[in-house]
């Protein structure tokens, strides 16, 4: 129990000491009582401490961006957790049901073919389809169970991604396909205040329920029948944890596109520090998630500036090499 409450406590100031940084971090001179005097001037009405330029920059391009690196962030690691749990599988990630696929048919689908509604409303739409049809197919022979549940997930996954793929190859032209393949990759570069107040909501609405159902995860992790004997509806709770978890994808990826690593990579780095129990687990993945996801993209915005990599480049090149070393420790320690 001292083990987590002190990984409570310093990746909570990790996140605050994050947010305050990160924010400063830029071609603009802003020191940190400036960015905590705008906060602060904006959320009363007082008058900044900077001029209107940079205030605008502190206010209106770098806060709402980093916050929305944050929910982002500890939504997908939280979700992680949640789909590693359910399945029984370490492997699993946010997108396992085929929600990024869905999601970046509808996105391309509105790029591409002139769809007269909003690029994150369609990726949520395209989210939802993918989880229907997942859900639907894994339930059509049966009782819906984490292998078959997998399964589905890969072929409505690899059915979206061949639509996607035809879409642009028939359609794009043009500087198009700059604009696909930055959301394709994951990209935070358009976040302002209405989407952090999106991710910042699904967090609210549906993140903070799911870090509540850590006692359920740990019944599932004994398999079907042991958690039925202590009391869990299997079939009820596994459809309820697969749609909150949908749900909480779709909307961070229709925001900030498909980020890679963060859902797979991050829980089983606060597992090797607080051990498998998902009560403490869930809470502090999400917390080192939207830590991660801070730098990761503060690092993808300002390393090449002007030059702006998107987000899913630098999860990628951290994540995987840091996985192989996860995978190596827990080996070694076996």
């Amino acid at each position: 129990m001292t083990r987590v409450v002190i990984a409570a406590i310093v990746l909570g100031a990790a996140l605050v000491a994050s947010i305050t940084t990160a924010v400063m971090i830029g071609s603009a001179d802003i020191g940190v009582a400036d960015v905590w005097g705008s906060v602060v001037a904006h959320l009363t009405g007082g008058a900044s401490p900077l001029d209107t330029l940079r205030d605008g920059i502190v206010w209106q391009l770098r806060l709402p961006r980093i916050l929305t690196a944050a929910a982002v962030g500890a939504g997908l690691a939280l979700v992680g957790c949640v789909m590693q749990a359910v399945t029984r599988n370490q492997l699993a990630d946010p997108y396992l049901l085929g929600l990024s696929s869905g999601a970046s048919l509808g996105a391309v689908a509105v790029v591409l073919l002139g769809i007269g509604i909003l690029l994150p409303v369609a990726a949520f739409g395209g989210a939802m389809l993918a989880l229907v049809a997942t859900l639907g197919l894994a339930s059509a022979f049966g009782p819906l169970t984490p292998t078959r549940t997998v399964l589905a997930g890969v072929a409505v996954s690899s059915f979206a991604a061949a639509l996607t793929s035809f879409v642009i190859f028939w359609t794009a032209t043009g500087d198009s396909y700059r604009e696909i393949l930055g959301w394709l990759l994951g990209s935070l570069a358009g976040a302002r205040w209405p989407e952090a107040a999106i991710a910042g909501v699904a967090m609210l609405v549906v993140g903070v329920p799911l870090m509540l159902t850590g006692r359920v995860l740990d019944a599932f992790a004994f398999g079907d029948r042991a958690a039925a004997s202590l009391g869990v509806p299997v079939v009820g709770a596994r459809w309820a944890l697969l749609g909150a978890s949908a749900l909480l994808t779709g909307a961070l990826v229709a925001v900030s596109g498909s980020i890679g690593f963060v859902g797979l990579v991050l829980p089983h780095a606060v597992r090797l520090m607080i051990g498998p129990g998902n009560r403490a687990l869930l809470p502090l993945s999400a917390l080192a998630g939207g830590v991660f996801l801070i730098w990761a993209d503060t690092f993808a915005r300002a390393a090449f500036d002007p030059r702006e990599l998107p987000v899913g480049i630098v999860t990628a090149l951290i994540g995987a090499p840091v996985f192989a070393v996860l995978l190596l420790r827990r080996r070694s320690m076996a």
